[in-house]
Parts: C-alpha cells; sequence; structure tokens
C-alpha cells in the first residue's frame, strides 16, 4: 500500500529514522511522497531515489562520519582559527564533503535534480535567514527567480542539514544577490503540515516519523548557564511552531522514537551506537503499526 511520509530532523538521531522505515517496508508500505527537514530530509531523499532500508543500512556502515567534518585550512593556531572562521565564515565545517556524498549515493540512483523525480514527490525544509522565511524545497525556488525541476537534489539537502554554527550557512544565489540559508529545523523540524489536505480528505494515509517522545512526555529544559539556555532557545525553536500542528488527529498517525538527548552532533558515534538506534527506531515502528488503523 503507498502513503506520505514525513521524516523529522535530529542530526545523529536520524539513524533511528533507517530502522523505522526498515520496519515499514516489513508491513509492506511504500511511500508516494516524502518530507523531511535536516535528517529526515537525507533519509527520504534516499528512499525517494529508490534506495532500501538495508541499502541504506550499508551506505551509512561504509561511511566514516567524521569525514564530513571538513574544516578550512587555515596557518593560524587551532582555538584561534576556530573562533575566525566561525565569526566569518558562519559555520566551524564547510558542509562540502557532506554535500559531496549525498551527491554521488543519489546520482548511483540516476538522481541529481529534481527533474529526476516524480513531481511533488519530494519536499525538504530550509530557512532563508536574509529575508526571514521558510523554505520548502523546491517548490519555493521559483520565488527567487530559480527553477525548482533543475535544481541540485544535493544542494537542497545541504542547505536543510546546514545546523547554525556547525555547518557553514548555504550562500543561495538568487536573482537579487545571495541569501543565507541554514537548517530547517531552525523553522519547522516536522514538517507534517504539508501534507494538512484544505479541500477534502486526505488522498493516502500520512505517517510522521519524529525523533522525540510526545509532547506531553517532553523533559523540561533545566536552564543553569548561558550554554543550557542556547540549547533551550534552539529546541524551543525546533518544536514550537510544529507542536501547534501535531493535534490528536495528527498524533494517532505518527511513530515517536524517543531519542536522549546531546546525540545531535556526535560525529564519532560508534556502530555499535549507530546500530543500537536503528534497531531502536525498528522496534519503535513495528509495535506501532501493530495498533496502526489508516
Amino acid at each position: 500500500m503507498y502513503i506520505d511520509g514525513v521524516f523529522s530532523g535530529g542530526g545523529i538521531k536520524g539513524f533511528a529514522l533507517i530502522g523505522a522505515y526498515k520496519a515499514l517496508e516489513e508491513k509492506g508500505l511504500k511511500f508516494k511522497h516524502l518530507a523531511g527537514t535536516s535528517a529526515g530530509s537525507i533519509i527520504a531523499a534516499l528512499i525517494a531515489a529508490g534506495y532500501t532500508s538495508d541499502e541504506i543500512s550499508t551506505l551509512i556502515e561504509e561511511i566514516d562520519l567524521r569525514t564530513f567534518l571538513d574544516e578550512r585550512r587555515t596557518y593560524l593556531p587551532g582555538p584561534i582559527s576556530k573562533w575566525i572562521l566561525l565569526y566569518w565564515r558562519l559555520g566551524l565545517y564547510k558542509g562540502d564533503k557532506m554535500e559531496s556524498w549525498i551527491a554521488n549515493k543519489l546520482a548511483d540512483k540516476g538522481i541529481k535534480t529534481f527533474r529526476d523525480l516524480p513531481p511533488n514527490s519530494l519536499r525538504v525544509i530550509a530557512s532563508d535567514l536574509t529575508n526571514g522565511k521558510m523554505l520548502v524545497l523546491p517548490n519555493d525556488l521559483i520565488r527567487y527567480g530559480i527553477s525548482p525541476e533543475s535544481f541540485s537534489v544535493a544542494k537542497a539537502i545541504r542547505m536543510s542539514c546546514s545546523l547554525p554554527y556547525f555547518f557553514e550557512p548555504v550562500k543561495l544565489p538568487t536573482n537579487v544577490g545571495k541569501n543565507i540559508v541554514v537548517d530547517g529545523g531552525v523553522l519547522s523540524n516536522f514538517p507534517i503540515w504539508l501534507f494538512d489536505e484544505v479541500n477534502g480528505p486526505k488522498k493516502r494515509p500520512v505517517l510522521g516519523i519524529k525523533l522525540s517522545p510526545k509532547s506531553q512526555e517532553m523533559h523540561k529544559n533545566n536552564i543553569k548557564n548561558a550554554i543550557d539556555m542556547f540549547e533551550a532557545l534552539f529546541d524551543t525553536m525546533k518544536n514550537a511552531h510544529d507542536a501547534r500542528h501535531i493535534s490528536h488527529r495528527h498524533e494517532k498517525d505518527i511513530i515517536f522514537i524517543p531519542v536522549k538527548s546531546g546525540l545531535t552532533t556526535e560525529f564519532n558515534i560508534s556502530g555499535e551506537a549507530k546500530q543500537a538506534l536503528i534497531e531502536l527506531g525498528r522496534q519503535k515502528a513495528t509495535n506501532f503499526l501493530k495498533k496502526w488503523t489508516y
């Protein structure tokens, strides 16, 4: 049976999404349209390109995530150079290696631009800081004088994954200059609202996979210092917008995977920890599907 799917952001915690996808495959569910943010956009793009869960697991096993941490070269001492690059480049790492990896894996399935995918089969979220707007890619590109069909899928995923201050933002050339674009999670970490039908019932069941517990089960932020406050601020930005759209009507169609906090940027994660996250996602999805009615 065909369904539509939404994958949330969550950085390294996104390994759990692979396990959830595996459980959905085992149930015989296939995706017609997909949406995602940040880590969720990577999984959604790979699925849209035709990758199975086993193939994605193999890709993840083969890659050393630390290779994605591509620092710019400088002759200045380490700590000083990091602060200078952060100030001028707006991020510690370029993000080019991650984009290149995504581009190569999509190309292996014949996907380079959105023209290579069925219309509206993939939408990802990014944040345009220059104009203070949310971007739904590729649809919103036409407002910038850019052809959505000819835009690189890997570039869109790179934009959605540009965690502020960690990866350098994407400078998107437009017909009126360059716009600074960062991680979609700043404005919508779980864009299930993209599938809200204004006129009439949904064409297909919509299933969301969210890397957090239910709202009533979420822990309160314990703010004791400036770093705690920054983390709480970013969490609030990511979750507040989407929380207003996750009603009881939506909750019955969402697989909540309560992954512990603090994993978002652990690019040195061990193989055992990867597999544990994948298995957690598979277990949560399997248990959910036993009771899911659509």
